[in-house]
C-alpha cells in the first residue's frame, strides 16, 4: 500500500480541538451535541465541536493541506481512514492531569489519549508490518493542545484537592513537568513534528467574567496562563534541541488574543466580554442549547459560549500561529476550507 508523506496529523486535546469524541461517550456532562454547535460548519448541524464553526486545529490543517483527522471514538473509523486522514483524540473537559475534569463524568485525560494512540499504533502495524508503520508514524504531524481545563476545572476550583494542594508555582510545575513526560512519551512512539499549542488568556473568557462581581477578566486567572506559556515553551525548546531528530514547536497566541479582547473595534468585532449563545439573563448557561438565543451576527463575538472562541476568533489565532511559526502548505492537492458565510441568526 502506497503512503504519501507528511500529510496526517494526530491530535490531542480539549473542547478547543474535539471533533466530536465526547458525543460517543455517553455518560460525559461536556458534549457539543445539540444546536447551535455547528451552525456555520458543513450542514449545519452539531458535529461536536464546541464551537459555531471550525477549530484552531481545522484552521491550520487546513492552511497546510492537511485532510482533517476522524474523531478517535467515531464508529466508522477504520485502518484505511487512519492511514488517509490520521486521527483526533481530543475531548472536552480533559486535561494534562488525569485528576482534571473529573466533574463531567466521561473525558479523556492526555495520558487517556496517549494510550488510545498506543492502541491505534498496534492496528496500523498488524496491518503494515513494522518498518512501514514506523515510517508513517514518523512522518506525521502531532498536535497537543490542552491546560486551561487544568486551571479552570481542575485548580482554580476548591472542590479539587489539587487547588489547596499547591501554589501558583508548585501546580504550573507539576503540571509542565506531567506535560514534558507526556511529550517525551510520543517522541518514543514515534512522533517527530509535533505542535504544542499554548493558552489564551483564559481569564477573560465569559464564564471568568461572570464569576467576579466587576465582570472584568480575572488577572489571576491570566497570570496563571502566562506563567504556564513560559514554563511549557522553555520545555518544547528543550526537548526540541534534545531528543533525537525532533520538530517541537510552541504555538502561543496569547499576545494577539489578548489585544482583541482589549480593542474588539479593531479586528472588525463589536463584542469581546459576552458569548454569541446564551441564555437570556441566566448566566453562566455553560453550554449552548436549543433554547438559547443567538447574536445577530457570530463574526462579530470573539465568544461562541462561556468557555469557547467563535469561528472567525479561531481563525485569528490560527492565522497568528501560522505567522508565527511560518506553516505553509505541505500538500498542493488540498485547497483550505472557506470561513463560514455570514448567517443571519435564527427568527432574525
Amino acid at each position: 500500500m502506497f503512503i504519501r508523506t507528511d500529510e496526517f496529523q494526530f491530535i490531542f486535546g480539549d473542547s478547543l480541538s474535539d471533533v466530536g469524541n465526547n458525543n460517543y461517550l455517553s455518560k460525559s456532562l461536556a458534549r457539543a451535541s445539540l444546536p447551535w454547535y455547528g451552525i456555520d460548519f458543513g450542514n449545519g448541524m452539531p458535529n461536536g465541536r464546541f464551537c459555531n464553526g471550525r477549530t484552531v486545529a481545522d484552521i491550520i490543517g487546513d492552511h497546510m493541506g492537511l485532510p482533517r483527522p476522524p474523531a478517535f471514538l467515531d464508529p466508522s473509523l477504520t485502518e484505511d481512514m487512519i492511514l488517509e486522514n490520521g486521527v483526533n483524540y481530543a475531548s472536552g473537559g480533559g486535561g494534562i492531569l488525569n485528576e482534571t475534569g473529573s466533574l463531567f463524568v466521561q473525558r479523556f485525560s492526555l495520558s487517556k489519549q496517549i494510550e488510545l494512540f498506543q492502541g491505534t499504533q498496534e492496528l496500523i502495524r498488524n496491518k503494515l508490518g513494522p518498518k512501514a508503520s514506523d515510517k508513517f508514524f514518523k512522518e506525521s504531524r502531532y498536535v497537543v493542545a490542552l491546560g486551561s481545563n487544568d486551571f479552570i476545572n481542575n485548580y482554580l476550583l476548591p472542590v479539587y484537592s489539587d487547588s489547596w494542594s499547591y501554589t501558583d508555582t508548585t501546580f504550573i510545575e507539576y503540571l509542565t513537568t506531567t506535560l514534558q513526560g507526556q511529550l517525551k512519551l510520543l517522541h518514543s512512539l514515534g512522533a517527530r513534528q509535533l505542535m504544542t499549542f499554548g493558552l489564551g488568556p483564559m481569564g477573560c473568557i465569559p464564564l471568568q467574567r461572570v464569576l467576579s462581581t466587576s465582570g472584568d477578566c480575572q488577572d489571576r486567572t491570566n497570570k496563571l496562563a502566562l506563567s504556564f506559556n513560559k514554563a511549557a515553551s522553555k520545555i518544547v525548546e528543550d526537548l526540541s534541541s534534545n531528543l533525537p531528530n525532533a520538530s517541537f514547536q510552541f504555538g502561543d497566541a496569547y499576545s494577539v488574543v489578548a489585544d482583541v479582547i482589549d480593542n474588539p473595534k479593531k479586528y472588525g468585532f463589536n463584542n469581546s466580554d459576552s458569548p454569541c449563545c446564551s441564555f437570556g439573563n441566566i448566566r453562566p448557561a455553560l453550554t449552548c442549547i436549543p433554547a438559547s438565543s443567538l447574536c445577530s451576527d457570530r463574526s462579530k463575538y470573539v465568544f461562541w459560549d462561556e468557555y469557547h472562541p467563535s469561528d472567525r476568533a479561531n481563525e485569528m489565532i490560527a492565522n497568528e500561529i501560522i505567522r508565527k511559526l511560518g506553516f505553509k502548505r505541505v500538500n498542493e492537492t488540498n485547497g483550505p476550507s472557506q470561513a463560514p458565510a455570514v448567517a443571519p441568526s435564527p427568527g432574525e
